[in-house]
């Protein structure tokens, strides 16, 4: 690039990289910043990359409709040259179990039928059938390994699921950061790495650009937040977070990765699947393995970090808690004797459900609290970036009156004002990894 950006990015995962994509196509002159020394290399490296359509309010779950269209057309969305390794999409369903937990997804049935998107009601014996390893006893509340009841039913049984079939994952989400950012290249984004934003440069009112830890000075009309677990950080230089409502911080979790049961090709046969009753989510991993989450329930402590920067990078009890509670489900799971798997960090926000706003700050913007359940979002996410970032530079007072978005696959509109900085903490979420 040369002369001065229209717009600096801070942040090259995955939402960062998308909005750069959508932003360049746009004709904004953009220059992407991130400390780390390559693409897609933050949280979005440590992501499960789970491909889903199930949330537990109607703007989130139209939101990942729309986004699985991208990923489904994810080579003609990029345009980029045929010999491009791209990341790979697999679409192996999701099958999530109905629990009083989860209100028996009579909400998400709803969401989904509104919304024509594919689901299956699948009952017990149907969950057997194709899941031959599983075992459907209840085990709620979900407990810890030194509970005196762990392990032990609660004498009921899971009777069904919701399968939606257009679910997955992708294989290499930091590969998929590293698509989006060549495809905005060939649009004249720029990218610099191994660069730490220290200062939000502002004057009369409005940002003027950024200083990096070697004083160098970048100026430009307009600042996006896309720092993932550094959003916090990254709003405090810009003076904004009095102003919010919904925070976010930095949040420590664990991904446990296990080897498949023997004689159960997971990887071929298996799925999403995610599991109130037994508070864990997983899906298949290359090599017949399963990647182990935790879906937050009440048992297992937050791990919040003071900076994205120093965390406990090892393992902890919470990896076996993870595996022993997924064996409940699996009983011929094995326990391998060395932890596998990732230790990162999220950036959640207050309701878990993400911040996609402007601030007070003119020129200012944010894409935040988006780890953990909005990776499948980072496509239509960049898009509306994108619009919001036009509409309030265009003069619009999205405070005042929200930007109405109209998403190009599915036809519909939303306000963009339910990922507002300002609003109310919202009820209907999950207050979990599940958004």
């Amino acid at each position: 690039m040369t002369g001065q950006p229209d717009a600096i990015i801070i942040g090259t995962g995955v939402i960062g990289t998308a909005t750069a994509f959508e932003m360049a196509k746009a004709g904004w002159k953009t220059l992407s910043l991130d400390r780390n020394a390559q693409i897609g290399h933050g949280s979005t490296a440590g992501s499960c990359a789970i491909i889903r359509m199930h949330y537990s309010t109607f703007d989130g779950t139209a939101f990942a409709w729309e986004g699985y269209h991208y990923w489904r057309d994810w080579a003609d969305y990029l345009g980029l040259p045929a010999e491009t390794a791209l990341a790979t999409f697999k679409e192996c369903g999701c099958l999530v179990m109905r629990t009083e937990g989860n209100g028996y997804l009579d909400k998400h049935l709803e969401n989904s039928r509104d919304l024509d998107i594919p689901v299956e009601e699948w009952d017990a014996t149907r969950i057997e059938e194709q899941l031959s390893i599983y075992a459907l006893d209840s085990y709620a509340p979900p407990k810890r390994t030194d509970d005196d009841s762990f392990g032990l039913s609660n004498g009921g049984r899971i009777r069904g699921g919701l399968y939606w079939p257009n679910g997955g994952y992708v294989t290499d989400p930091a590969l998929s950061s590293q698509n989006l950012a060549d495809a905005a290249r060939q649009h004249g984004a720029a990218f610099r790495l191994g660069m730490e934003v220290v200062e939000i440069l502002q004057e009369g009112g409005r940002v003027k650009g950024v200083r990096l830890a070697d004083g160098e000075e970048i100026h430009a009309p307009v600042v996006i937040n896309v720092a993932g677990p550094g959003s916090s950080h990254i709003n405090g230089l810009a003076g904004v977070l009095d102003e919010m409502t919904i925070e976010t911080r930095p949040l420590r979790q664990e991904v446990a990765h296990v080897p498949a049961p023997a004689g159960f090709d997971f990887e071929q046969d298996g799925m999403v699947v995610s599991d109130s009753d037994i508070a864990c989510y997983i899906r298949p991993e290359h090599g017949n393995n399963i990647l182990i989450g935790s879906e937050d329930p009440p048992c297992d402590q937050h791990m919040w970090s003071e900076t994205d920067t120093d965390y406990e990078r090892e393992f902890t009890d919470q990896w076996n808690t993870q595996v022993m509670r997924y064996a409940q489900r699996v009983p011929s799971l094995g326990i391998p004797s060395q932890t596998r798997g990732v230790v990162d960090l999220y950036d959640a926000s207050t309701d878990w459900i993400p911040i996609y706003d402007k601030a007070s700050l003119g020129g200012y913007y944010m894409a935040c609290g988006t780890s953990g359940n909005q990776y499948k979002n980072a496509p239509i996410a960049g898009k509306m970036m994108a619009a919001l970032i036009d509409y309030c530079e265009g003069g619009a007072d999205h405070d005042s009156a929200p930007l109405l978005y109209r998403l190009p696959y599915i036809g519909r509109d939303i306000n963009v004002g339910f990922y507002s900085r300002k609003r109310q903490i919202n009820d209907e979420s999950s207050f979990s990894v599940l958004g």
